[in-house]
């Protein structure tokens, strides 16, 4: 007997899988690793090797006002323009498409977080800021050589260095705090910029960089 997808609306069958939002949430038991998916996990972390356990979606009143979250939207959104901007300086064709993959997946990262956490970010949160240019020319441009004979390597090298500040400051918190929702919002938040060092590591190798460690 034929039913009704709550979502698109279509008629399928009763045992059918149509495009219907049923989401699951799991976590890794080890490392705190925070998973989202339309499937029950099976198997064992890919990051430490950790049990899986299904858990409930997190019903918070305001993530926005919530300071580990609030937090990884601001280190998310920094990323964001930092790639943006440095994409804008750059005159090596393959650096820039090295930016732009960046790009992207800081985007990407910014949707993960608002699918994890219930945030609901709009198109303001990778809009320009008047004092972008300012900020970030200070902090993280240092040392980054947007010269005709800029590297490939180099990018990775500066991406990976922002990333690791990033993880370092989430486990500082994450080891510091009493047993809490905010410690383990930390070290959701901690295991994901692993997963993150990771990726930039693999390439780093990829381009003849350093072994990664």
């Amino acid at each position: 007997m034929a039913s009704q997808c709550p979502k698109c609306q279509r008629a399928v069958e009763d045992d059918a899988v149509c495009c219907a939002e049923v989401r699951y949430t799991w976590k890794c038991q080890n490392c705190g690793k925070l998973s989202v998916g339309f499937v029950v996990p099976y198997g064992r972390c890919f990051l430490c090797g950790g049990e899986l356990r299904v858990v409930s979606s997190y019903r918070l009143e305001d993530p926005h006002r919530i300071e580990p979250i609030r937090e990884a939207v601001q280190f998310e959104v920094d990323m964001y323009q930092f790639y943006r901007l440095a994409h804008g300086r750059m005159r090596d064709a393959d650096c820039k498409a090295v930016l732009d993959d960046l790009l992207h997946r800081e985007e990407d990262h910014l949707t993960e977080l608002s699918e994890k956490y219930h945030l609901h970010l709009g198109p303001e949160a990778t809009a320009p800021a008047a004092s972008a240019e300012e900020i970030l020319a200070r902090d993280l441009f240092q040392d980054v050589d947007f010269s005709a004979d800029a590297s490939v390597l180099q990018i990775y090298s500066r991406a990976l260095d922002l990333e690791k500040r990033t993880l370092a400051h989430f486990e500082r918190r994450a080891n510091t705090l009493p047993p809490g929702m905010e410690k383990e919002l930390y070290r959701e938040l901690a295991a994901e910029e692993v997963e993150h060092v990771a990726m930039l590591e693999a390439e780093i190798e990829s381009v003849g960089g350093a072994p990664a460690r």
